[in-house]
């Protein structure tokens, strides 16, 4: 995980960058990855980066994925 200060439109703020050690999101999943119960887990709820995305916009921030290279 990384964070660094960053200027918004309206002022200051913070970018936090993770990236875990799974084994990636294929291109083909990004745009459901925020839908409640979309899951790409066997036993997944699909609920947390749905939850994670409201509580960030709620507080005026933004949560978004991208594919890197390797895992994660």
């Amino acid at each position: 995980m990384r964070a660094q200060r960053h200027q918004l439109d309206d002022g200051p703020g913070v970018f936090v960058s993770v990236q875990d050690a799974g084994p990636g999101l294929a291109p083909e999943h990004l745009d459901r990855v925020f839908e409640a119960f979309y899951t790409t887990k066997a036993k997944g709820l699909g609920m947390g980066l749905s939850i994670s995305r409201s509580i960030m916009e709620a507080h005026g921030g933004r949560l978004w994925v991208t594919v890197n290279d390797g895992p994660g």
